[in-house]
Order: C-alpha cells, then structure tokens, then sequence
C-alpha cells in the first residue's frame, strides 16, 4: 500500500478561462495546454476549465506554484478509456514529483455552473 505524499485542490471560474480563451484565443490554449487537451475539449470553457484546476492542483501539491522551471504544459490530463481522468506529467513537474517519492496521481474533477474544482493526491513512498 503506497502512502499519501502530498495533496492539491483548485478551484476555476468557467466565465475566467472562457474570457482568456475570447480575449487570447490560440496563444491562451497553446500556452496552457497540450494538443491532446485541446483535442479532447471541443474548445468547451467546463472541459478547459477542469484541466486548469487539475494543473493549478498538482502545482500545489508539488509545492512550488509555476516556478522553479515548470510550464503549463509539463501537466496534462487525458480521459482513460473508461472515461475517467488522468494526469501525466513530463520534464521538470516529473522530476518533482518522482524526487517528493510519488509513484501514482489520482484526480477528481467535477463541475458546478460557474465552477470547476480539481483534487489530486500524490501516493507513493516518502524518499
């Protein structure tokens, strides 16, 4: 059984993400977001919106906010094949969480009118 490493949760504004994507257009999305997101969203403001909380939780579960050589698109979440959603990570935010002992992230997205919240946990084994 793996251990609890860290946690993160965010909370996003719908009407936020979809007044960056009126007011940017591509230059938001391909700043934020992975080809594979932006494919699977349909450009919908809820899907966007969740995929940000996703990020901006697992850059506060790493601990360290969008710095210390970290972008955007180092986080991505995908639909399994069930449906469900996950989140891969690359370069720096890899490293991250690989050096804090985490093995496995498990999320949860969900949305409300206005809302979209994502919770992550990081399980592994505490270096």
């Amino acid at each position: 059984m793996k251990n609890i490493i860290s946690i993160g949760t965010d909370l996003v504004s719908i009407d936020r993400i979809s007044g960056l994507t009126k007011k940017y257009g591509d230059r938001f999305l391909e700043r934020v977001y992975t080809k594979r997101e932006v494919a699977e969203s349909s450009l919908s403001p809820a899907y966007l919106s969740g995929r940000f909380a996703v990020k901006e939780a697992v850059l506060k579960a790493i601990g360290t906010g969008l710095s210390a050589g970290m972008s955007w698109r180092e986080i991505e979440t995908i639909r399994e094949p069930t449906g469900a959603p996950m989140v891969c990570l690359y370069g720096e935010a890899a490293r991250r969480v690989l050096g804090m002992g985490g093995v496995r992230i498990m999320v949860s997205i969900s949305h409300e009118r206005s809302f979209a919240l994502a919770f992550v946990l990081f399980l592994g084994d505490a270096p």
